[in-house]
C-alpha cells in the first residue's frame, strides 16, 4: 500500500526533508496498527457471534472482545477519529462488550 501526506502529491516535489520522511514514516505506522487493531476486532466479533457454547465460554469472550475494541477505539482516537458509531454498526458489537470497554 502506498500513502502520500495530505496536501502533496509527492514527496519528490516537496523536498525530502528529515521531516517530510518521518511524517509519511508516522502515518504509514498509524495505518498498519489501525489495519492490525480492526482486523482484531473483527476475528473476535467473528467469535463471539458464532458462539454457542455454555455462559462462561461468553463471559470469556465478552471480555476480551471488549479489550480488542478498547484498543481500537483508542487507536482510532489516536489517529483523529472521535466517532464510533459507524465501527460499532460495522462491526455488530453489542451493548454487552460496549459497556465493558475499560473494565479489567
Amino acid at each position: 500500500m502506498s500513502l502520500k501526506l495530505p496536501g502533496s502529491s509527492d514527496l519528490a516535489t516537496r523536498g525530502r526533508t528529515g521531516l517530510d520522511v518521518l511524517d509519511y514514516e508516522i502515518v504509514a505506522e498509524m495505518a498498519t496498527s489501525l489495519g492490525t487493531a480492526g482486523r482484531k476486532v473483527e476475528a473476535i466479533m467473528a467469535r463471539l457471534h458464532a458462539h454457542q457454547g455454555d455462559a462462561d465460554e461468553r463471559v470469556a469472550l465478552v471480555r476480551i472482545a471488549a479489550e480488542a475494541v478498547y484498543a481500537y477505539f483508542v487507536q482510532r482516537e489516536l489517529c483523529g477519529l472521535k466517532r464510533h458509531d459507524d465501527v460499532i454498526r460495522e462491526y455488530r458489537i453489542p451493548r454487552e462488550v460496549l459497556v465493558r470497554l475499560g473494565a479489567k
